[in-house]
């Protein structure tokens, strides 16, 4: 059963893959999205019997690798916490599958696109099933090499295209650290098993590293180089840029992406890897900082945008900052919690997002929208749904899995714990307003379409609505059904051996202790920030225009992403490519051909053409240079005589 629910996907795609021309798109989109189905089932039955029951297992394959003193297993770890990925994971992606059978009906490549689904999430469940470090980073390139196909599917288009190279790009900066992570974790432990590195982590929290004659932690260098490629994979603040412009690719790919499989890989990871972090201090508190900077400056230029997918975005990065911040102040278990709510209700604000456009003929700017909640009623309280989870309302998801990351971090009583508190407060109200304004700007106000999309608005199939209505489900109740598992007080049983915290890093047991308003202000800041949209958007509708005016270079600098693209532009793109087109033009043209091959090619050209020249086809040239030559034998005589 493990088996069969991880490597279904695997087989959905290469039947539709290599068979798609034969089966034809009816026959793709079946096998796919019953292979999903199949698995889901699968998945939910492995959840209940090892999170719930308490049945962990390892399944072994065969043997990987084995050379030296380097042996991997490859294997299927099912313990609690690849049961709740798993569960996520196949739950989201066949959703998404379902999704697209309406959603990409016109088409001209469906078998290939069905294809990159299932085998992007057979990736993804490699990753979280991996037992060693080995495994995992082959999970990882796959879903980086998968999201570039996703991307990148319109083809076509330059736009998409450099969306995706610059997720692939991006990504492997991050994967550059990992890599490097896991050749420490095989130099310090001498071995890649996770149960090996785990168990050995407190004798090795006392080594060092000697780097430029400084001794380092060497836990903590190995965790900060893991932690490079977590922030990658889940657009930390620094190697975000790729998430954005992913939106370039179609909508249930951003879905996909965004929701439960790649970008939360980064928070899988740290769980995974808690029982080395929890011994590396420095990492964890790194971790806090820039996951409470990533959830403000998501939030922030969320406020600013007008395309309806990257709102979305730049909420799922924002979000993923709360995640990892979480993780950093080792309430593991609560961002673990946030990961499950978050894939429910993000992936149904943006399969929403994909009704919305589809409504519109395709468009995604939200100046150009308004009106339009009578014409799409089920996608509007729909995409409400997912909106009050995110904010944070009662008794939607959010609500408990957002509150608890951010009681965690008030009790860590530290420094970076109040750092990531009060930024998720302020994100929080952030969050409330930019959500408002999504769904004030599209569904009320006055039509800002033409006539002529507006005369065509209509409703989604129900192929595209159902899955959206399961989605709700689980952004309504996933929070107070997994409460009690994953951060109340069945959690030590929940996450048996899982998930590892040290006794005085227990934040969630001292967030039993905190004051009342701690726990509730979120909730009063997401509502200030629902109605303060509704003031700028329904009651006062010129107030926003009259803000941008009056505050013009902070709207810019939002509106720019905080300039972030044009940073890296002038201090590496450009950089680079000016290195580039010198080493090209003068190194590799003017110095290594123009001297090698290309220069010696020319030499021999030029001589040839000298001595075709002396064949003029004229008896008297010919002549003329005999006599010449004559003279100079003869002048050669008399000057140096034989034999004088």
């Amino acid at each position: 059963m493990p088996v069969a629910a991880v490597f279904l996907p695997l087989l959905g795609s290469i039947i539709a893959g290599f068979f798609g021309r034969f089966i034809g798109d009816r026959g793709s989109q079946l096998v796919t999205c019953f292979a999903m189905v199949a698995s889901a089932i699968l998945a939910v039955i492995l959840f209940v019997d090892v999170a719930l029951h308490g049945q962990s297992r390892v399944v072994d394959l065969f043997t990987w690798m084995d050379t030296g003193d380097l042996q991997v297993q490859w294997a299927l770890r099912f313990d609690t916490l690849s049961a709740v990925m798993v569960c996520v994971v196949t739950i989201v992606s066949t959703m998404v599958h379902i999704y697209s059978v309406g959603y990409m009906s016109h088409d001209h490549s469906i078998p290939r696109f069905m294809s990159y689904l299932s085998i992007f999430t057979f990736f993804m469940l490699m990753l979280v099933t991996a037992d060693n470090f080995v495994q995992m980073f082959f999970g990882w390139e796959g879903v980086g090499v998968a999201s570039y196909l996703l991307i990148g599917f319109w083809f076509d288009r330059p736009t998409a295209n450099a969306a995706a190279i610059k997720a692939f790009v991006v990504n492997r900066v991050g994967d550059f650290g990992f890599a490097l992570g896991i050749f420490a974790v095989f130099y310090l432990f001498g071995s890649l098993q996770f149960d090996t590195v785990f168990g050995a982590a407190p004798e090795i929290s006392k080594a060092t590293l000697n780097f430029l004659g400084h001794d380092y932690p060497a836990l903590t260098v190995t965790c900060l180089l893991l932690f490079v490629g977590a922030m990658g994979k889940s657009a930390q603040l620094g190697l975000h840029t790729w998430l954005p412009d992913a939106m370039e690719g179609p909508t249930p790919v951003s879905a996909l992406i965004h929701a439960a499989t790649m970008v939360t890989a980064g928070v899988f990871m740290l769980a995974r890897l808690s029982p080395m972090f929890e011994y590396a201090p420095g990492a964890l508190a790194t971790v806090v900082v820039v996951g409470g900077t990533t959830a403000v400056f998501a939030g922030s230029v969320g406020m600013a945008q007008n395309d309806i997918k990257r709102v979305i975005a730049y909420s799922t990065c924002s979000q993923l900052g709360y995640m990892f911040f979480a993780a950093g102040v080792s309430a593991y278990s609560a961002a673990m919690f946030h990961l499950m709510t978050h894939a429910f209700f993000k992936a149904l604000l943006f399969l929403c997002a994909g009704s919305v456009i589809h409504a519109m003929s395709g468009e995604q700017d939200m100046r150009k929208m308004g009106g339009i909640a009578h014409l799409v009623p089920a996608t509007y309280i729909l995409m409400w749904i997912g909106s009050l989870a995110l904010v944070g309302i009662w008794p939607f998801a959010g609500y408990f899995s957002k509150d608890m990351i951010l009681e965690a971090a008030y009790a860590a009583n530290s420094g970076v714990g109040y750092y990531a508190y009060w930024l998720g407060i302020f994100t929080a109200f952030l969050t409330a307003f930019y959500s408002g304004r999504l769904i004030f700007m599209t569904f009320h106000g006055k039509p800002r379409a033409s006539h002529e999309v507006m005369h065509h608005a209509h409703e989604s199939p129900g192929v595209m609505l159902w899955p959206l209505v399961l989605l709700a489900i689980g952004a309504v109740c996933a929070g107070f059904l997994g409460f009690h598992y994953f951060v109340g007080d069945g959690r030590e049983h929940f996450w048996h051996e899982a998930i590892l915290v040290l006794p005085a890093n227990d934040t969630i047991e001292r967030a039993e202790e905190l004051p009342f308003w701690v726990g509730k202000l979120p909730l009063a800041v997401g509502i200030l920030g629902l109605g303060l949209s509704w003031v700028a958007y329904i009651w006062k509708p010129s107030l926003p225009v009259a803000t941008a005016a009056r505050f013009r270079t902070l709207y810019l600098f939002l509106l720019n992403k905080w300039y972030f693209d044009e940073i890296y532009d002038f201090l590496i793109v450009r950089p680079l490519f000016a290195l580039g087109v010198g080493l090209w033009k003068k190194g590799d043209g003017a110095l290594i051909d123009g001297l090698g091959p290309d220069g010696l090619a020319a030499t021999t050209r030029r001589i040839s053409v000298g001595a075709s020249r002396l064949q003029t086809g004229y008896l008297y040239h010919y002549a003329f240079a005999m006599l010449i030559g004559v003279v100079v034998l003869v002048s050669w005589y008399l000057l140096f005589p034989i034999g004088g």
